[in-house]
């Protein structure tokens, strides 16, 4: 990261003091951060960047609020996908920048239930809808299904969507210029955005503002990353114009720049969430080891207690082998370094790295913290229950090593 990156960012001791103070607000009513969206917004968090600089605000974010941070990766992630395909030349997305600078806030709907090809296939479907078939005379794609995880729930207004296509004829059905691969029958997988007006920008109440077609289920009640609300979204013939379709790819494994670009930016930004949140729990487990006393070592600090030594010197240990991994990674995204077939297994490695050490690090302060921290009010209480999202979150650790073992010994015959 270069001195620049860092003295771009928004991220002011003053903002993140309000932040933290209320994220356990958030979590206690399982309410969205509609507050911390509306500061950052106003200060320019949402604004495109580097993935260098993107990162380190995130790592940082994540520190003081890891859900509000989690759930503005989501955004952040198209804003990344963007600039990269711009900067190569691919002016398809273009808007996607436009809209962000007018305001606009983007969310993913990938994920549903029983799909683990991720974004190489799913069972959500998408029709052909020709110019004449609308009053408006646009043509597009209707999609139908139920979408899960979907993160910024209450305040999105842009929603990057895939559903797969199976033609009935040949070329001329579903026929779009972002199409790549060869015309045919063979089913395929559009890739687009949904739009829906602004919604309501106080937090009172659930109560987004409709888009034709779909519905938001407020039904996230969860552990942990209570604020990033990431409720289902169920489609029903939802509409997404050609002018918004980003990709219309083959079903399966592609060597496409959009999909990398995808993987780059929301693994990496997922590890510096959870690196973020590892780096708070290393905090105050320190804070914790030189205010606790010990009555068996005289009423001297837990911080002179050779067991507590050892296990706050382990944490930082896994913690410090995270950081240069995340550095790298960033630094060769940013600099147009090819990896070529490396980068799946390095991107999918890095996300697990810092999920599990982050799980580590958590775990250890617990121990040293002792017994009040498992109070549901203790902040590593709550970062206890937030960081076991990371597993959750693509890729999952059968994906890795599958990933990781294909690169080695090739794949599977």
């Amino acid at each position: 990261m270069t001195s620049g990156d860092r003295a771009a960012s928004v991220l002011t001791p003053d903002l993140l003091a309000r932040v933290r103070e209320r994220a356990p607000g958030y979590d206690a009513a399982n309410g969205f951060f509609f507050e911390d969206l509306a500061e950052l917004r106003e200060a320019g968090y949402l604004r495109p960047r580097s993935l260098s600089a993107a990162s380190a605000d995130q790592r940082l974010l994540a520190a003081h609020a890891p859900a509000t941070a989690l759930g503005l990766t989501m955004h952040l992630v198209w804003m990344g996908v963007a600039r990269d395909l711009v900067a190569a030349g691919d002016d398809s997305v273009q808007w996607v920048l436009d809209d962000c600078a007018a305001g606009e806030l983007f969310a993913f709907a990938i994920s549903e239930a029983g799909n683990d090809r991720v974004m190489t296939d799913s069972v959500t479907r998408a029709e052909r809808v020709e110019p004449g078939e609308r009053s408006d005379g646009r043509g597009g794609w209707a999609v139908t299904g139920t979408k899960i995880f979907t993160s910024l729930s209450p305040a999105w207004t842009r929603l990057g969507v895939l559903a797969r296509h199976e033609p009935a004829g040949g070329p001329a059905d579903g026929a779009h210029p972002a199409e790549t691969g060869p015309a045919g029958t063979d089913p395929r997988i559009i890739h687009g955005f949904l739009l829906r007006d602004a919604p309501p920008s106080t937090p009172e109440r659930f109560e987004p503002h409709p888009a034709p077609g779909v519905t938001v289920t407020p039904d996230w009640n969860t552990l942990g990353m209570r604020a990033t609300q990431s409720h289902t979204t169920r489609l029903e013939a939802a509409f997404i114009a050609d002018e918004h379709v980003s990709r219309i790819l083959p079903v399966g494994p592609t060597a496409d720049p959009f999909l990398l670009a995808i993987s780059a930016n929301f693994l990496t930004l997922m590890a510096a969430v959870y690196a973020g949140l590892a780096d708070r729990a290393l905090e105050l487990a320190v804070e914790s080891a030189h205010r606790r006393t010990s009555l068996k070592n005289g009423g001297a600090p837990q911080a002179h207690d050779p067991d507590i030594r050892w296990r706050i010197a382990d944490a930082a240990l896994a913690l410090d082998a995270l950081t240069p991994q995340l550095a790298a990674v960033v630094h060769d995204r940013d600099h147009g370094v090819d990896r070529g077939a490396r980068w799946h297994r390095d991107l999918a490695g890095l996300k697990h790295r810092s999920v599990e050490t982050a799980r580590h690090v958590v775990d250890q302060a617990m121990r040293i913290a002792g017994g009040g921290a498992y109070r549901t009010t203790a902040e590593l209480s709550r970062l206890q229950r937030d960081v076991l999202a990371g597993i959750y979150h693509p890729s999952d650790p059968e994906a890795v090593h599958a990933t990781v073992a294909a690169d080695l010994l090739g794949p599977l015959p």
